[in-house]
């Protein structure tokens, strides 16, 4: 049984709209309309062939994997409705460049991370993630 990417393209959505805001803010209505889904929820509502396969993957990893892999998701999910709305409170005539920027920077980091986790099927080195780095992350890319 293995993970799946598939998951992944809804963050790699968030992030081609997140990229398209500084040519057309009126993408900002579709980023405003994307809700986060945990790994669990997108496969169980999927239609793919290995759908229920990705699932039970999920379901046999350890504790500790799911607890990090989750916060890593849960760390994407942040980062895109952050900037969404940080996005939606800048006035027109300023530039929404540097916001697009080091949040794309950022979720694509998020995303490369969650990828290496899912093709190595939550095992060996990319399965160490370390919730409270992934946090601190996220805190500093907000607060900066």
């Amino acid at each position: 049984m293995r993970l799946s990417t598939d998951y992944l393209n809804r963050h790699s959505e968030a992030l081609m709209l997140l990229e398209m805001v500084p040519m057309d803010r009126t993408v900002l209505v579709e980023l405003q309309a994307w809700r986060a889904v945990s790994y669990s929820e997108h496969f169980k509502a999927s239609s793919l062939r290995c759908a229920a396969e990705a699932h039970e993957a999920y379901r046999r990893l350890g504790p500790r994997e799911v607890a990090g892999f989750d916060a890593l998701c849960a760390a994407m999910d942040r980062l895109v409705l952050t900037a969404t709305a940080l996005l939606d409170e800048m006035p027109d005539s300023e530039d929404p460049a540097l916001i697009v920027d080091v949040a794309c920077l950022s979720l694509r980091r998020l995303i490369a991370r969650a990828a290496a986790f899912i093709n190595a099927n939550g095992q060996g080195d990319a399965a160490h993630i370390d919730p409270g780095a992934i946090q601190a992350e996220v805190d500093e890319l907000i607060s900066g």
